[in-house]
Protein backbone atom coordinates (compact mmCIF):
# COMPACT_ATOMS: atom_id res chain seq x y z
CA UNK A 1 0.00 0.00 0.00
CA UNK A 2 1.37 3.39 -0.99
CA UNK A 3 1.30 6.35 1.40
CA UNK A 4 -1.60 8.75 1.24
CA UNK A 5 0.52 11.57 -0.22
CA UNK A 6 1.39 9.28 -3.13
CA UNK A 7 -2.30 8.43 -3.47
CA UNK A 8 -3.29 12.07 -3.71
CA UNK A 9 -0.46 12.78 -6.14
CA UNK A 10 -1.58 9.93 -8.39
CA UNK A 11 -5.19 11.13 -8.35
CA UNK A 12 -4.11 14.72 -9.02
CA UNK A 13 -2.05 13.55 -11.99
CA UNK A 14 -4.95 11.67 -13.54
CA UNK A 15 -7.39 14.51 -12.97
CA UNK A 16 -5.08 16.83 -14.90
CA UNK A 17 -4.40 14.24 -17.58
CA UNK A 18 -6.23 14.90 -20.90
CA UNK A 19 -7.44 11.30 -20.89
CA UNK A 20 -11.12 11.03 -20.04
CA UNK A 21 -13.14 9.71 -17.13
CA UNK A 22 -11.64 6.20 -17.28
CA UNK A 23 -8.39 7.55 -15.82
CA UNK A 24 -10.21 9.22 -12.96
CA UNK A 25 -12.11 6.09 -12.02
CA UNK A 26 -9.08 3.83 -12.33
CA UNK A 27 -7.50 6.07 -9.73
CA UNK A 28 -10.53 5.41 -7.54
CA UNK A 29 -10.68 1.72 -8.39
CA UNK A 30 -7.00 0.99 -7.96
CA UNK A 31 -5.38 0.02 -4.66
CA UNK A 32 -5.05 3.78 -4.13
CA UNK A 33 -8.71 3.89 -3.15
CA UNK A 34 -10.21 7.21 -2.14
CA UNK A 35 -13.76 7.96 -1.06
CA UNK A 36 -15.89 8.38 -4.22
CA UNK A 37 -17.65 11.29 -2.51
CA UNK A 38 -14.39 13.21 -2.61
CA UNK A 39 -14.25 12.59 -6.35
CA UNK A 40 -17.77 13.91 -6.80
CA UNK A 41 -16.74 17.18 -5.18
CA UNK A 42 -14.66 17.74 -8.30
CA UNK A 43 -17.77 17.81 -10.51
CA UNK A 44 -16.43 20.73 -12.56
CA UNK A 45 -14.15 18.18 -14.21
CA UNK A 46 -17.01 15.76 -14.91
CA UNK A 47 -19.35 15.81 -17.90
CA UNK A 48 -23.01 16.77 -17.41
CA UNK A 49 -24.48 13.30 -16.87
CA UNK A 50 -21.60 12.33 -14.60
CA UNK A 51 -22.02 15.42 -12.45
CA UNK A 52 -25.77 14.79 -12.38
CA UNK A 53 -25.24 11.26 -11.07
CA UNK A 54 -22.86 12.57 -8.43
CA UNK A 55 -25.43 15.07 -7.22
CA UNK A 56 -28.63 13.00 -7.47
CA UNK A 57 -27.51 9.37 -7.14
CA UNK A 58 -24.31 9.18 -5.09
CA UNK A 59 -25.06 5.53 -4.27
CA UNK A 60 -24.75 4.75 -8.00
CA UNK A 61 -21.41 6.53 -8.06
CA UNK A 62 -20.30 4.33 -5.17
CA UNK A 63 -21.08 1.27 -7.32
CA UNK A 64 -19.23 2.85 -10.25
CA UNK A 65 -16.13 3.05 -8.06
CA UNK A 66 -16.56 -0.60 -7.00
CA UNK A 67 -17.04 -1.64 -10.62
CA UNK A 68 -13.88 0.13 -11.64
CA UNK A 69 -11.97 -1.62 -8.87
CA UNK A 70 -13.39 -4.92 -10.13
CA UNK A 71 -12.15 -4.03 -13.62
CA UNK A 72 -8.68 -3.20 -12.28
CA UNK A 73 -8.37 -6.57 -10.54
CA UNK A 74 -9.59 -8.49 -13.57
CA UNK A 75 -7.29 -6.60 -15.94
CA UNK A 76 -4.32 -7.36 -13.70
CA UNK A 77 -5.32 -11.04 -13.55
CA UNK A 78 -5.73 -11.37 -17.32
CA UNK A 79 -2.43 -9.59 -18.05
CA UNK A 80 -0.37 -11.02 -15.19
CA UNK A 81 1.90 -12.98 -17.57
CA UNK A 82 2.23 -10.31 -20.25
CA UNK A 83 4.86 -7.64 -20.79
CA UNK A 84 2.32 -4.96 -19.88
CA UNK A 85 0.74 -6.32 -16.72
CA UNK A 86 -2.00 -3.70 -16.34
CA UNK A 87 -0.16 -1.65 -13.77
CA UNK A 88 -2.18 1.13 -12.17
CA UNK A 89 0.96 3.14 -11.39
CA UNK A 90 -0.24 6.69 -12.07
CA UNK A 91 2.88 8.01 -13.82
CA UNK A 92 2.75 5.23 -16.38
CA UNK A 93 -0.94 4.41 -16.60
CA UNK A 94 -1.86 7.94 -17.68
CA UNK A 95 0.45 7.53 -20.67
CA UNK A 96 -1.25 4.29 -21.64
CA UNK A 97 -4.62 6.08 -21.68
CA UNK A 98 -3.27 8.80 -23.96
CA UNK A 99 -2.51 6.23 -26.66
CA UNK A 100 -5.12 4.49 -28.77
CA UNK A 101 -3.60 1.00 -28.53
CA UNK A 102 -4.98 -2.49 -27.91
CA UNK A 103 -4.20 -2.32 -24.21
CA UNK A 104 -6.25 0.87 -23.86
CA UNK A 105 -9.13 -0.82 -25.69
CA UNK A 106 -9.13 -3.59 -23.08
CA UNK A 107 -9.00 -1.05 -20.22
CA UNK A 108 -12.07 0.76 -21.51
CA UNK A 109 -13.98 -2.46 -22.12
CA UNK A 110 -13.20 -4.12 -18.77
CA UNK A 111 -14.01 -0.88 -16.90
CA UNK A 112 -17.40 -0.44 -18.58
CA UNK A 113 -18.11 -4.14 -17.99
CA UNK A 114 -17.12 -3.89 -14.32
CA UNK A 115 -19.38 -0.91 -13.74
CA UNK A 116 -22.31 -2.63 -15.46
CA UNK A 117 -21.72 -5.86 -13.52
CA UNK A 118 -21.40 -4.21 -10.10
CA UNK A 119 -24.46 -1.97 -10.46
CA UNK A 120 -26.56 -4.92 -11.64
CA UNK A 121 -25.38 -7.04 -8.72
CA UNK A 122 -26.21 -4.24 -6.27
CA UNK A 123 -29.74 -4.18 -7.69
CA UNK A 124 -30.18 -7.92 -7.13
CA UNK A 125 -28.82 -7.65 -3.59
CA UNK A 126 -31.34 -4.93 -2.73
CA UNK A 127 -28.62 -2.35 -2.10
CA UNK A 128 -30.08 0.31 -4.43
CA UNK A 129 -33.50 1.93 -4.15
CA UNK A 130 -33.69 2.70 -7.89
CA UNK A 131 -33.77 -0.94 -8.97
CA UNK A 132 -34.30 -4.49 -7.83
CA UNK A 133 -34.87 -7.87 -9.46
CA UNK A 134 -35.53 -8.09 -13.16
CA UNK A 135 -39.15 -7.58 -14.21
CA UNK A 136 -40.30 -10.60 -16.20
CA UNK A 137 -44.03 -9.97 -16.66
CA UNK A 138 -43.70 -8.65 -20.19
CA UNK A 139 -41.14 -11.15 -21.43
CA UNK A 140 -42.21 -14.09 -23.55
CA UNK A 141 -41.14 -17.34 -21.91
CA UNK A 142 -38.01 -18.73 -23.60
CA UNK A 143 -37.00 -22.36 -23.35
CA UNK A 144 -34.68 -22.66 -20.35
CA UNK A 145 -31.89 -25.19 -20.39
CA UNK A 146 -33.38 -28.65 -19.92
CA UNK A 147 -31.52 -30.95 -17.55
CA UNK A 148 -31.74 -34.72 -17.02
CA UNK A 149 -35.12 -35.83 -15.76
CA UNK A 150 -36.82 -32.47 -16.36
CA UNK A 151 -38.41 -33.19 -19.74
CA UNK A 152 -41.97 -31.91 -19.83
CA UNK A 153 -41.64 -30.21 -16.43
CA UNK A 154 -43.74 -27.06 -16.05
CA UNK A 155 -41.83 -23.91 -15.24
CA UNK A 156 -42.29 -20.19 -14.72
CA UNK A 157 -40.23 -17.07 -14.30
CA UNK A 158 -39.50 -16.31 -10.65
CA UNK A 159 -36.70 -15.87 -8.17
CA UNK A 160 -34.58 -12.75 -8.47
CA UNK A 161 -33.23 -12.35 -11.95
CA UNK A 162 -30.45 -9.84 -12.55
CA UNK A 163 -31.71 -6.55 -14.00
CA UNK A 164 -28.76 -6.28 -16.37
CA UNK A 165 -30.48 -3.60 -18.45
CA UNK A 166 -30.41 -1.16 -15.52
CA UNK A 167 -26.68 -1.79 -14.97
CA UNK A 168 -26.07 -1.47 -18.70
CA UNK A 169 -27.85 1.90 -18.89
CA UNK A 170 -26.13 3.38 -15.83
CA UNK A 171 -22.72 2.26 -17.10
CA UNK A 172 -23.53 3.81 -20.46
CA UNK A 173 -24.73 7.03 -18.84
CA UNK A 174 -21.57 7.48 -16.79
CA UNK A 175 -18.79 5.94 -18.88
CA UNK A 176 -19.86 7.33 -22.27
CA UNK A 177 -20.77 10.87 -21.21
CA UNK A 178 -17.51 12.62 -21.95
CA UNK A 179 -16.71 10.73 -25.16
CA UNK A 180 -20.12 11.58 -26.65
CA UNK A 181 -19.23 15.27 -26.59
CA UNK A 182 -16.63 14.65 -29.27
CA UNK A 183 -18.20 11.64 -30.97
CA UNK A 184 -17.10 12.78 -34.44
CA UNK A 185 -13.48 12.42 -33.33
CA UNK A 186 -11.89 9.04 -34.15
CA UNK A 187 -10.61 8.55 -30.60
CA UNK A 188 -14.04 9.23 -29.14
CA UNK A 189 -15.65 6.80 -31.59
CA UNK A 190 -13.16 4.10 -30.62
CA UNK A 191 -13.65 4.69 -26.89
CA UNK A 192 -17.43 4.50 -27.24
CA UNK A 193 -17.14 1.28 -29.26
CA UNK A 194 -14.88 -0.40 -26.67
CA UNK A 195 -17.12 0.73 -23.80
CA UNK A 196 -20.05 -0.92 -25.56
CA UNK A 197 -18.06 -4.10 -26.23
CA UNK A 198 -17.39 -4.37 -22.49
CA UNK A 199 -21.04 -3.93 -21.54
CA UNK A 200 -22.16 -6.46 -24.16
CA UNK A 201 -19.70 -9.00 -22.74
CA UNK A 202 -21.98 -8.92 -19.69
CA UNK A 203 -25.45 -8.37 -21.17
CA UNK A 204 -25.18 -10.74 -24.13
CA UNK A 205 -24.18 -13.76 -22.05
CA UNK A 206 -26.90 -13.99 -19.44
CA UNK A 207 -27.61 -17.55 -18.35
CA UNK A 208 -30.84 -19.16 -17.16
CA UNK A 209 -30.87 -20.81 -13.73
CA UNK A 210 -33.75 -22.88 -12.37
CA UNK A 211 -34.84 -24.42 -9.07
CA UNK A 212 -37.08 -27.47 -8.72
CA UNK A 213 -40.21 -27.49 -6.57
CA UNK A 214 -42.35 -30.47 -5.60
CA UNK A 215 -43.15 -33.02 -2.91
CA UNK A 216 -40.54 -35.59 -1.84
CA UNK A 217 -37.87 -34.10 -4.05
CA UNK A 218 -39.94 -34.30 -7.23
CA UNK A 219 -39.60 -31.63 -9.89
CA UNK A 220 -43.21 -30.90 -10.79
CA UNK A 221 -42.46 -27.21 -11.25
CA UNK A 222 -39.31 -25.26 -11.91
CA UNK A 223 -38.82 -21.59 -11.16
CA UNK A 224 -36.29 -19.93 -13.49
CA UNK A 225 -34.48 -16.62 -13.54
CA UNK A 226 -31.64 -15.01 -15.48
CA UNK A 227 -28.18 -14.40 -14.00
CA UNK A 228 -25.14 -12.53 -15.23
CA UNK A 229 -22.01 -14.46 -16.18
CA UNK A 230 -19.29 -14.58 -13.53
CA UNK A 231 -16.92 -11.67 -14.03
CA UNK A 232 -14.00 -14.01 -14.67
CA UNK A 233 -15.93 -15.25 -17.71
CA UNK A 234 -16.33 -11.64 -18.83
CA UNK A 235 -12.58 -11.06 -18.47
CA UNK A 236 -11.77 -14.27 -20.37
CA UNK A 237 -14.10 -13.27 -23.18
CA UNK A 238 -12.67 -9.76 -23.45
CA UNK A 239 -9.13 -11.15 -23.48
CA UNK A 240 -10.11 -13.24 -26.51
CA UNK A 241 -11.37 -10.05 -28.14
CA UNK A 242 -8.12 -8.32 -27.20
CA UNK A 243 -6.11 -11.04 -28.93
CA UNK A 244 -8.21 -10.58 -32.07
CA UNK A 245 -8.64 -6.80 -31.85
CA UNK A 246 -9.18 -4.83 -35.07
CA UNK A 247 -6.98 -1.95 -36.16
CA UNK A 248 -9.12 0.84 -37.63
CA UNK A 249 -8.87 4.31 -39.09
CA UNK A 250 -11.39 7.10 -39.39
CA UNK A 251 -13.57 7.44 -42.47
CA UNK A 252 -13.69 10.61 -44.55
CA UNK A 253 -17.03 11.57 -43.04
CA UNK A 254 -15.52 11.67 -39.52
CA UNK A 255 -18.35 9.47 -38.26
CA UNK A 256 -17.29 5.96 -39.29
CA UNK A 257 -14.40 3.60 -38.57
CA UNK A 258 -12.79 1.54 -41.31
CA UNK A 259 -10.69 -1.61 -40.69
CA UNK A 260 -7.08 -1.27 -41.78
CA UNK A 261 -5.95 -3.85 -44.37
CA UNK A 262 -7.42 -5.58 -47.39
CA UNK A 263 -10.43 -7.90 -47.27
CA UNK A 264 -10.94 -7.48 -43.52
CA UNK A 265 -14.51 -7.75 -42.30
CA UNK A 266 -15.78 -4.79 -40.27
CA UNK A 267 -15.58 -5.36 -36.51
CA UNK A 268 -18.87 -6.18 -34.81
CA UNK A 269 -20.13 -4.53 -31.65
CA UNK A 270 -18.36 -7.01 -29.36
CA UNK A 271 -14.93 -6.70 -30.99
CA UNK A 272 -12.24 -4.45 -29.50
CA UNK A 273 -10.71 -1.84 -31.79
CA UNK A 274 -7.66 0.44 -31.78
CA UNK A 275 -5.86 2.76 -34.21
CA UNK A 276 -2.18 2.75 -33.13
CA UNK A 277 0.37 -0.02 -32.68
CA UNK A 278 1.45 -0.87 -29.14
CA UNK A 279 5.00 -0.38 -27.89
CA UNK A 280 6.84 -3.61 -27.14
CA UNK A 281 6.88 -2.84 -23.37
CA UNK A 282 10.32 -4.47 -23.08
CA UNK A 283 12.16 -1.49 -21.59
CA UNK A 284 11.07 1.20 -19.18
CA UNK A 285 9.81 4.24 -21.05
CA UNK A 286 7.75 6.88 -19.30
CA UNK A 287 6.65 8.40 -22.61
CA UNK A 288 4.85 5.23 -23.64
CA UNK A 289 3.83 4.12 -20.15
CA UNK A 290 6.09 1.05 -20.22
CA UNK A 291 7.60 -0.14 -16.94
CA UNK A 292 9.72 -2.70 -18.80
CA UNK A 293 10.07 -6.35 -17.83
CA UNK A 294 13.39 -6.27 -15.97
CA UNK A 295 13.03 -8.16 -12.68
CA UNK A 296 9.70 -9.77 -13.66
CA UNK A 297 9.17 -13.40 -12.65
CA UNK A 298 8.96 -15.67 -15.69
CA UNK A 299 8.52 -19.37 -16.42
CA UNK A 300 11.71 -20.84 -17.84
CA UNK A 301 9.92 -23.86 -19.34
CA UNK A 302 6.78 -22.21 -20.78
CA UNK A 303 6.42 -21.36 -24.45
CA UNK A 304 3.56 -18.88 -24.02
CA UNK A 305 3.55 -15.21 -22.96
CA UNK A 306 4.69 -16.16 -19.43
CA UNK A 307 7.82 -17.85 -20.77
CA UNK A 308 11.18 -16.23 -20.15
CA UNK A 309 11.97 -16.00 -23.87
CA UNK A 310 8.97 -13.81 -24.62
CA UNK A 311 8.55 -11.98 -21.32
CA UNK A 312 12.24 -11.08 -21.08
CA UNK A 313 12.37 -9.91 -24.70
CA UNK A 314 15.36 -12.11 -25.50
CA UNK A 315 17.56 -10.55 -22.80
CA UNK A 316 17.72 -13.79 -20.85
CA UNK A 317 16.93 -14.53 -17.23
CA UNK A 318 18.63 -15.43 -13.98
CA UNK A 319 17.61 -18.02 -11.43
CA UNK A 320 17.28 -16.99 -7.82
CA UNK A 321 16.43 -18.90 -4.66
CA UNK A 322 14.19 -17.13 -2.20
CA UNK A 323 13.10 -18.21 1.27
CA UNK A 324 9.43 -17.69 2.07
CA UNK A 325 7.52 -18.22 5.29
CA UNK A 326 4.16 -19.96 5.17
CA UNK A 327 1.74 -21.61 7.57
CA UNK A 328 2.31 -25.31 8.15
CA UNK A 329 1.45 -28.14 10.57
CA UNK A 330 -1.92 -26.55 11.25
CA UNK A 331 -4.10 -28.13 13.94
CA UNK A 332 -7.69 -27.53 14.90
CA UNK A 333 -8.24 -27.11 18.65
CA UNK A 334 -11.71 -27.52 20.13
CA UNK A 335 -13.34 -25.08 20.04
CA UNK A 336 -12.71 -23.21 17.68
CA UNK A 337 -9.13 -22.23 16.99
CA UNK A 338 -6.71 -23.24 14.26
CA UNK A 339 -3.06 -22.98 15.29
CA UNK A 340 -0.25 -23.17 12.75
CA UNK A 341 3.50 -23.06 12.82
CA UNK A 342 5.63 -20.98 10.48
CA UNK A 343 7.79 -22.97 8.10
CA UNK A 344 10.50 -21.69 5.81
CA UNK A 345 10.15 -22.82 2.21
CA UNK A 346 12.78 -22.42 -0.48
CA UNK A 347 11.46 -21.46 -3.88
CA UNK A 348 13.32 -21.22 -7.18
CA UNK A 349 12.40 -18.17 -9.25
CA UNK A 350 13.39 -17.12 -12.75
CA UNK A 351 13.75 -13.35 -13.15
CA UNK A 352 14.17 -11.33 -16.34
CA UNK A 353 17.52 -9.54 -16.62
Amino acid sequence: MLPSSRTQLGLFFILLCPANIIGLWWAVGSPLVMDPNSICRKTKRLAGKQAELCQLEPEIVQEVAKGTKLGVRECQYQFRFRRWNCTSHSKYFGKILQQDIRETAFVYAITAAGVSHTITQACSMGELLQCGCELTRSRAPPSPTVGPGTEGTAWEWGGCGDDVQFGYEKSQQFMDAKSKKGKNDIRALIDLHNNEAGRLAVRSYMRTECKCHGLSGSCTLRTCWRKMPHFREVGDRLLERFNGAFKVMGGNDGKTLIPVGDNIKPPDKQDLIYSADSPDFCSANRKTGSLGTRGRVCNSTAMDTSGCDLLCCGRGHRDETVVLEENCLCRFHWCCVVQCRKCSVRQELSLCV
